[in-house]
């Protein structure tokens, strides 16, 4: 798919404050707020929903894009669908700002491709994951929580509010825009991506979101003039050789990982930070307009990708969400793509479900409805079965051995069957 035509300058659309600025400053919360809210009135392929408020009482935002906008989350269900999220660390705005001017992109574009991709895909967008950090350019949020460490537990309003958007439209792609600084000269290429390394990942699902990162927001990139690499993987500047791994591994709690154990393709991009020359240095709007340019470059290989590869998503997403119902295969507490777990983190034949006391099932009922996870009750508390679309995902919460789990539930091995 090419880039949206003829939105950007035109001068009748609305335009975020770092456009206006020319990239001198960040759009502030109170712009992006009206920004979002002339999108929303002026385009029929733009719908806006408040799907959660922070501890400070800033709301967290979920924009439908489509042509027309999905009424419904079962409309997205039904097709092909990505989410981005966006600035999920509050001092990473360059993300955002990219999610932004693709909102409006999208919005009002004229050209008959675009209107043809949003025919068949929904775009969804958090334009402000984390909307207290972002105010106090600050990583973490108000309570200095990493939210992208909070996808199982839920500890925050702003993890809890995509657990719920995840939950309810079911996306087949989530892309998470960062932000990071470079270790020259062994770890500083613009654009960085990695995709769900958590061996719960179903394959077909790993294979096209690998593939999402190197046959499309790589090369994209590189295209527009940007160097690339794997994030997490430090190379000799001579010969391109990895000597170090420093980040990459398979923690569930995070977003991209998540997002695998979950049976939707995820993709992590980070894009650097520094000035990158001298007039970048004396002039830091130019820095700031490299860095979401280098955004937009990924963007518009994740769409590529959602539209050429349309048919191989659904088939991938729909096979993994249906293969937990039959209940088969083992379940990895630790390991990753890249590192063999060792076998005491290997459930090779997984318990068929998990027992919760009455106390349990208070603790964590909520965070288990959040991830789409079904029980029934029993003796006061619940049984969680492991045959549903959630299957990996369970032991992850409820087993003792489980690195992040919520509560050690009681494993059942005999359900009836």
């Amino acid at each position: 798919m090419a880039p949206p035509a003829g939105a950007a300058g035109d001068p009748h659309v609305p335009r975020t404050g770092f456009e206006r600025s020319a990239g001198a400053r960040w759009t502030t919360q109170p712009e992006e707020q009206d920004f979002l809210a002339a999108v929303d009135r002026d385009s029929d392929r733009v719908r806006i929903d408040r799907v959660g408020v922070t501890a400070q009482g800033r709301p967290v935002q979920l924009v439908r894009i489509g042509a027309p906008a999905p009424e419904r989350p079962s409309e997205v269900r039904r097709g092909n669908s990505v989410l981005l999220i966006c600035s999920q660390h509050g001092d990473e705005p360059s993300g955002r700002e990219a999610c932004l001017s693709t909102v409006r992109d999208l919005a009002f574009a004229r050209d008959r491709a675009t209107r043809r991709f949003l025919e068949g895909t929904s775009v969804l967008v958090i334009p402000t994951a984390n909307p207290d950090g972002r105010a106090a350019d600050t990583r973490g949020n108000s309570a200095g929580i990493d939210i992208n460490r909070d996808h199982l537990a839920l500890r925050t309003a702003e993890a809890r509010a995509m657990a719920a958007v995840i939950r309810d439209y079911r996306p087949d792609t989530i892309y998470d825009l960062h932000e990071y600084g470079p270790t020259p000269p062994y770890y500083q290429k613009d654009v960085l991506a990695l995709w769900p390394r958590n061996l719960n990942t179903a394959r077909a699902v790993h294979h096209e979101s690998s593939t999402l990162s190197d046959a499309y927001v790589r090369p994209h990139a590189e295209k527009a003039g940007f160097s690339t690499g794997v994030y997490g993987i430090w190379t000799d500047p001579e010969t391109g050789a990895p000597i170090k791994q420093v980040a990459g591994d398979g923690q569930e709690r995070i977003l991209r990982n998540t997002a695998g154990v979950k049976n939707s393709l995820g993709l992590l991009v980070e894009t650097r930070v520094d000035a990158l020359t001298d007039e970048e240095k004396a002039d830091p709007s130019l820095n700031n307009r490299r860095r979401v340019t280098s955004q937009l470059a990924g963007l518009k290989g994740l769409f590529s990708f959602a539209d050429h590869r349309r048919s191989r998503i659904e088939a991938a997403t729909t096979r993994a969400r249906l293969a937990g119902f039959a209940d088969r295969g083992p379940v990895y507490l630790g390991g990753a793509d890249n590192e063999p777990p060792a076998e005491d983190r290997v459930l090779r034949n997984p318990p068929c479900a998990y027992r919760l006391s009455a106390e349990q099932l208070a603790q964590v009922k909520d965070e288990l409805a959040l991830h789409a996870v079904s029980w029934r009750p029993s003796r006061g508390g619940a049984v969680v079965p492991l045959r549903q679309s959630m299957r990996a995902l369970i032991p992850l919460l409820l087993d003792g051995r489980a690195t992040y789990h919520l509560t050690a539930g009681t494993p059942v091995s005999s359900c009836g069957r």
